[in-house]
């Protein structure tokens, strides 16, 4: 794995000073992706395991973790597990996964449980940073986003984008950041036809690498959480040939 790693040594492109956490059990793995990222400019921190990195993400005294770069494999919590936890503790810091496990099963659990990206192992470091830069840049815009309206509402739900918080009969939902972008955006847009790519192009920008399975991943997660029914859904409808509308 670290002969393919080091495919790239150094990279040209300058970033600004971001921290990025690196969970990776493999030593070999961990130093060659941990050395490659502060190349670039970043403030890196690692940890071998998930126990560790979710007590370094939730102290309180510890530096800023802007971006997750997350093995799953990984010993004592995993990192599905650890995806889940964070999600559910409402930290919306962005997740890269690296895995070796390829199969379209494990590429959409992973997203299911929370993380923004999805990687296979072996991979060059190239990649590695053009993702870690579209996750950061896609992350910025989304906290600079000046809000134009106190809360949109459709129907029994209600968001407020100055909290990005949204309340299904008045009851707080528990979105990842993914499926709060989507549902903001639809419910702005109401009976608008959005395609796979549209969707791809605003919540995950031009530069994601990816296919349009990674949509349907997150509008059938988002589903059952806004729908009665999602197997039958009133709200997020698919336009069969062309994509979802909303409402």
């Amino acid at each position: 794995m670290r002969s393919r790693l080091m495919d790239v040594t150094t990279l040209s492109a300058a970033v600004s000073t971001r921290g990025l956490l690196v969970v990776e059990d493999d030593d070999s793995i961990r130093e060659t992706v941990g050395e490659a990222l502060r190349a670039e400019g970043f403030e890196v921190q690692t940890c071998a395991d998930g126990a560790s990195a979710l007590n370094l993400i939730t102290a309180e005294t510890s530096d800023p973790v802007d971006l997750i770069v997350l093995d799953l494999m990984l010993p004592g919590l995993g990192g599905l597990d650890l995806c889940r936890e964070l999600r559910r503790i409402n930290n919306t810091t962005p997740i890269l996964v690296i895995s070796a496990r390829d199969s379209e099963t494990d590429r959409v659990l992973g997203l299911e449980v929370g993380a923004d990206d999805y990687l296979v192992k072996p991979f060059g470091l190239r990649e590695l940073v053009a993702r870690c830069r579209a996750l950061l840049r896609r992350s910025s815009q989304s906290e600079t986003s000046p809000s134009q309206q106190h809360s949109f509402t459709h129907a029994n739900l209600c968001l407020y984008p100055s909290e990005c918080r949204v309340t299904r009969d008045g009851t707080d939902l528990t979105l990842s950041p993914k499926e709060y972008k989507i549902l903001e955006l639809f419910i702005q847009n109401p009976k608008r036809v959005w395609s796979r790519d549209q969707l791809l192009e605003k919540i995950w920008g031009v530069d994601f690498i990816g296919d349009t399975k990674t949509v349907d991943v997150h509008i059938r997660w988002l589903r059952e959480k806004v729908e009665q029914e999602p197997s039958s859904p009133q709200l997020i409808r698919t336009v069969r040939g062309f994509g979802y509308r909303f409402g």
